[in-house]
C-alpha cells in the first residue's frame, strides 16, 4: 500500500485581489450603500407633510378621512386620473406618494 498524502487545496479566485482585501473593500461598500440609504430617510421630501404619519397603503376610508371627502369624491377623483388605485386581492388601495402629489397640487 502507499502513502497518502494531504494536501491542502485551494480554490483559485476569479477576482484580482487577495482575500483579505476583497473582504475589506466589500465590507467598506456595504459601510457606504449604508450610510447613503440612512441620509436618503432623513432627506425624503416624499413623506414630509406635516400632521401625517407614512404608512404606504391607505384604504379609500382613510384617504375620505384624510380629505374629508366622500366616497364619490374619491371615485371622481380616480375617474379622472388624479388618484389611482392599486388593487390587492378584493381591496382596493391609494399608495402614499399618489397622496402626497395630490396633496402638494391642492
Amino acid at each position: 500500500m502507499g502513502t497518502v498524502k494531504n494536501e491542502i487545496t485551494t480554490t483559485p479566485i476569479l477576482f484580482p485581489f487577495e482575500p483579505d482585501e476583497f473582504w475589506e473593500q466589500l465590507r467598506l461598500v456595504i459601510r457606504e450603500e449604508i450610510v447613503k440609504t440612512a441620509k436618503g430617510k432623513s432627506t425624503s421630501t416624499a413623506y414630509q407633510t406635516s400632521g401625517l404619519d407614512y404608512k404606504p397603503l391607505y384604504k379609500i376610508t382613510e384617504v375620505c378621512d384624510l380629505f374629508q371627502v366622500t366616497r364619490p369624491t374619491i371615485y371622481d377623483w380616480v375617474k379622472h386620473g388624479k388618484l389611482r388605485p392599486h388593487k390587492i386581492r378584493s381591496r382596493v388601495y391609494f399608495l402614499w406618494n399618489d397622496i402626497q402629489q395630490l396633496l402638494a397640487d391642492k
